[in-house]
């Protein structure tokens, strides 16, 4: 169903249109789960002593955390095209905060690794963020309006990171134990997300045309269109070839954000708030990168079209992975915070870039590309996480090893392909709102 209210402009400071609001509570929603999700990661040192775990046992907590979340996106991608965003969101708020509160209660190696489990399912979270913004804003803006409230969301990897020791110090000194004050810390995320889910409720809706026959049709278009979408986005070479892409850039955030806190402790040799003011550099570049990346996607769009956006995402792509590899060899450490934050900005740029691109695969099956190509970020960071368990391996080489592979995965990016029908359906749609020519963002 063709819809008519979508917003051509991004005014951040508008809070009376449906596209704005929708707009920052997808953010912000996005935002907590990360929080919520990789809250626990700057305090792995404590929990490794707490819970006596090895490095394997490590690694496999890290994969825990993020595969789940392919399945999760799988299914809320396909949920969105049924319930839509609105519903989907609030009950995946709710439910997520349970375990994110609840990880405390982990007494043993096995009890941790089934919380980090259940808290990957917020991960989702992602699909549901880039679905909703995809139907409240316009062709000309979909890729900034994509890649900036996915951007601010992935923000709280970073902020987390900072954030998380000075709560555990703080409850530390109430209660005087370490062992005590990471359980007590890692209450409040789960807190904000669960009050976040009424706000998303009573603030958002799942279309800009909120007009009762609008409504209806939205209704209808839903049951008649959901059947088949899934298997329909399946067949779709491209978007497998997106999967990959998504697993060489997202993936290795997530990847990132797990290890980062602790690679500085254990190699630079950094006490835990430091280690962690320094690992949360890398997810604070989301405030604007990733957003960029989506800005020049929009650009490349506009100036040569469809296949203008995948070049784009190919040669930031590239660039990541040359990046990560001059990262891994750096054992300096000014220079390798240097060197991490150029990386973090090709990572994140080239997760824009990718969501510039999806709105654009299938729309009648947008939900269920969304969700495949999420879920490609978390089967990037399953395989990555393989690497960072293995005993014999040291994580510098490690790094090496994955920025290899994202260079490699650049090339995913040339089957990757839009036909003349294609290009031409959404130039006439950009004319026919007047904006074929600008980016709009505004204040």
């Amino acid at each position: 169903m063709a819809l008519t209210n979508q917003a051509t402009k991004i005014k951040l400071f508008n809070f009376s249109t449906i596209p704005m609001r929708t707009f920052h509570m997808t953010w912000f929603a996005f935002f907590l789960c990360f929080f919520g999700w990789f809250g626990i990661a700057p305090l792995m040192a404590v929990v490794r002593d707490d819970l006596q775990l090895t490095k394997e046992q490590i690694g496999n907590t890290m994969i825990a955390s993020v595969a789940v979340t392919v399945l999760v996106r799988l299914l809320i991608g396909w949920l969105c095209d049924r319930i839509g965003p609105r519903k989907a969101y609030t009950w995946l708020l709710i439910l997520g905060s349970l375990p994110v509160m609840g990880i405390g209660l982990a007494n043993s190696y096995e009890t941790f690794l089934l919380f980090r489990l259940a808290i990957g399912a917020i991960g989702a979270s992602f699909v549901i963020t880039q679905y909703h913004t995809s139907v409240m804003f316009a062709p000309n803006v979909v890729g900034t309006a994509n890649a900036t409230t996915a951007g601010w969301g992935n923000l709280g990897g970073g902020v987390t990171q900072a954030v998380m020791p000075l709560v555990f110090a703080g409850v530390l000194t109430l209660v005087g134990e370490a062992t005590l004050g990471w359980r007590i810390a890692m209450i409040f995320p789960g807190l904000a997300m669960l009050v976040t889910s009424y706000f998303y409720w009573n603030l958002t809706a799942d279309s800009p045309d909120q007009d009762p026959a609008s409504i209806q049709k939205l209704r209808e278009s839903r049951a008649a269109n959901a059947k088949g979408t899934f298997l329909e986005a399946c067949k779709d070479a491209r978007v497998w070839a997106l999967f990959l892409v998504y697993g060489a850039c997202f993936g290795i955030e997530l990847t990132i954000n797990n290890i980062a806190a602790l690679y500085f402790h254990d190699y630079f040799q950094l006490g835990l708030k430091e280690a962690g003011l320094v690992a949360s550099l890398f997810g604070l570049m989301n405030i604007f990168a990733r957003t960029l990346g989506g800005v020049a996607g929009d650009k490349f769009g506009i100036r040569w079209g469809l296949r203008g956006r995948v070049f784009w995402l190919g040669v930031v792509l590239l660039a990541e992975g040359l990046s990560l590899v001059l990262f891994s060899r750096i054992a300096v450490l000014p220079i390798a915070i240097a060197s991490m934050v150029v990386f973090s900005l090709f990572v994140q740029m080239a997760e824009g870039a990718t969501y510039s691109v999806v709105p654009f695969i299938n729309r009648r099956a947008l939900g269920s590309v969304t969700g495949i190509v999420g879920a490609g970020g978390n089967a990037g960071a399953v395989a990555a996480g393989f690497l960072f368990r293995q005993e014999g391996l040291a994580w510098p080489d490690a790094l090496l090893i994955l920025g290899i592979v994202v260079a490699a995965t650049a090339s995913c990016t040339l089957l990757v392909r839009f036909s003349p029908a294609d290009e031409a359906a959404v130039r006439k749609e950009m004319e026919a709102r007047g904006v074929g020519t600008t980016v709009a963002v505004e204040a």
